[in-house]
């Protein structure tokens, strides 16, 4: 989920009733359990109050949940985000990234997702993969991988790394181009 293009004129609850769209033919018209849905998704991603509101008036992180809300009214059992933080302030990344958690451990779903802050990363995920010119070059959990090993080979950067008390997740302090980049 990168940047989406979105006439002005879409209210919220029309952009996610969109998502409804792959579970109906042509003639078919939306029923209560396509608008049950439609109100769940809303609700789960917190943009229910918004549902009247045209998409273009939300803010950035406003919008990002619900085009994720759109996506979890298709029901799927697998959701890919292709960098679900780009163009948001740090308490949108950061909201997005908890409702991304909240919704993989409430709906027991996985969730495929393009990051590049490594930080958020390794504080979010589960599992990494880490590639290089296409190819993977470590996967692993964030605390086998999160490594100044990984990240001067994969990312040219020598790090200083650190643990996260609470989460005792691996957590990146600070970065240089290494010498010989």
């Amino acid at each position: 989920m990168q940047q989406h293009d979105q006439p002005t004129d879409v209210s919220v609850r029309n952009l996610v009733a969109y998502g409804r769209f792959p579970h109906k033919n042509m003639l078919q018209r939306l029923d209560d359990e396509d608008q049950e849905i439609i109100n769940n998704s809303m609700k789960q991603t917190g943009v229910l109050p918004l549902a009247d509101r045209s998409v273009a008036s939300l803010s950035g992180g406003e919008r990002q949940r619900a085009w994720i809300a759109m996506a979890l009214a298709q029901q799927p059992r697998l959701l890919f985000l292709d960098e679900p933080t780009t163009y948001l302030d740090i308490s949108h990344q950061l909201e997005v990234m908890e409702l991304v958690v909240k919704l993989k451990e409430s709906m027991d779903m996985t969730i495929i997702m393009v990051l590049h802050d490594l930080n958020h990363a390794a504080m979010y995920s589960d599992d990494l993969i880490m590639m290089k010119g296409g190819e993977i070059r470590y996967k692993g959990t964030p605390e086998e991988i999160v490594n100044q090993k990984s990240l001067a080979e994969v990312f040219g950067v020598h790090a200083r790394i650190e643990i996260d008390v609470e989460t005792r997740k691996p957590y990146i302090r600070s970065m240089r181009l290494s010498p010989s980049t």
